[in-house]
């Protein structure tokens, strides 16, 4: 299946999919919804998304150096307090089945961001892993330019 097939196959939900999704990419900041977009994506092995959120990351002027990192953030020093706190977070979302959350990953979500960006951080997550594995389930891989012509499509 590829992504003109997925659209075409379910229109209304798809395109209401895609609506949510472009309001939540769009409630924080770029950088940091790139690199949690990117972090979700490895966990996920969704070749497609690292791949276009990557590309992304660096037509917005993302380093090369962060995002080659972002698999060892924890041991990487160039990534902020508070983008340490949203990996964290997205790790524990993504890894749910992996066993209960830590405190600590909640206690430094809290430090970091407000509520309202909690919520916005929490849908992000949310709605990537979702992205993730309808990649990964339909064994889609499409060029960037190619998800941005769809997703337009959709919208």
């Amino acid at each position: 299946m590829n992504a003109n097939d997925l659209f075409a196959a379910a229109p209304d939900l798809v395109k209401k999919w895609s609506t949510a999704s472009f309001a939540i990419n769009a409630a924080l900041d770029p950088v940091l919804t790139h690199l949690v977009k990117i972090r979700a994506s490895q966990i996920n092995a969704c070749a497609n998304c690292i791949n276009m959120h990557a590309a992304e990351a660096r037509a917005e002027g993302e380093t090369e150096q962060r995002i080659y990192l972002l698999s060892a953030w924890r041991e990487a020093p160039c990534y902020s307090a508070r983008e340490r706190a949203a990996l964290a977070w997205t790790e524990a979302l993504t890894g749910l089945s992996d066993g209960p959350l830590d405190p600590r990953e909640r206690e430094s979500l809290v430090e970091h961001f407000s509520r309202e960006e909690q919520v916005k951080l929490t849908l992000l997550i949310n709605i990537i892993n979702g992205w993730n594995r309808i990649a990964v389930g339909f064994g889609l891989f499409m060029d960037p330019a190619e998800a941005k012509t769809a997703a337009r499509a959709a919208a």
